[in-house]
């Protein structure tokens, strides 16, 4: 007997005056382990690159990457769709609390107008030309990390840890997600992996010993950067000065990034 069922497609359509070339989610398994920085340097080491980049935050009950931009214009809608914010440096930014008119305000929906609020961040935005895109998940692999699966021509995705043992569990939950969902996984990057002696320049484990190379042999994946303790980029961060970081810890993704530019 003939099997007439068609599969069923999520997929959501771009603005119109969208061309986003490449679409990479940060995600982690756990909250805490910084993955809004490193969404906000990737977006900013790629831009230094030379490339045009956006990032669409997708943590719409926690949004905190226009803190990290210094970003506190309200974006507009036009009959035509909605015009993303743009950063000091030219990055492309949509976010929750660039919506709201007070950035304080909690934003308490269930999972179905969330699901639907990041749809609109990528059918109704004007992205305009661009490179690559970031999406900053929230933690965990729930309603959010599935819709953006489902729901976008995700490239890519970098898995954000830290080394804390109990981690390694939770990383595997995300990895098995990805591959549940035959996304591909780019690799592991670790933050708080140590901190360096002011005296002697030595690397301490302020949290114990680095488990992100077993994980990357256990499935198969590249651990890609590993981050330090670095008080310089927290405080950037909460002065809305991210742009203004430079450093070569995570140039490994970004190398890794460019072999996928015109592919």
């Amino acid at each position: 007997m003939q099997d007439n069922r068609r599969s069923v497609s999520f997929r959501v359509e771009p603005h119109p005056m969208s061309k986003v070339k490449k679409v990479i989610a940060v995600v982690s398994g756990k909250g805490g382990v910084g993955k809004t920085l490193i969404s906000s340097l990737l977006a900013v080491f790629m831009s230094q690159r030379g490339y045009q980049v956006a990032i669409l935050d997708a943590d719409i009950t926690g949004p905190s990457i226009p803190k990290a931009f210094g970003l506190e214009t309200q974006a507009q809608a036009t009959e035509t769709g909605i015009l993303p914010i743009e950063s000091r440096t030219g990055i492309k930014i949509m976010s929750m609390n660039l919506l709201l008119e007070n950035t304080t305000d909690p934003v308490v929906w269930r999972g179905p107008m969330i699901a639907s609020a990041i749809k609109q961040f990528w059918s109704e935005v004007m992205w305009g030309e661009v490179d690559y895109m970031f999406i900053d998940l929230p933690p965990g692999t729930g309603d959010v990390p599935l819709t953006i699966f489902q729901s976008l021509p995700v490239d890519g995705i970098v898995i954000v840890t830290s080394p804390q043992e109990l981690v390694s569990m939770i990383v595997a939950k995300a990895v098995k997600m990805a591959q549940l969902m035959q996304v591909p996984i780019l690799g592991l990057v670790e933050n708080m992996a140590y901190i360096k002696c002011p005296d002697c320049g030595c690397a301490i484990q302020l949290f114990g010993e680095s488990h992100i190379h077993q994980i990357a042999e256990e499935f198969g994946i590249d651990a890609l950067a590993q981050l330090p303790i670095e008080p310089s980029l927290a405080k950037a961060v909460d002065r809305g000065e991210i742009e203004n970081i430079s450093g070569d810890w995570l140039n490994p993704v970004t190398d890794k990034l460019e072999m996928l530019h015109g592919v």
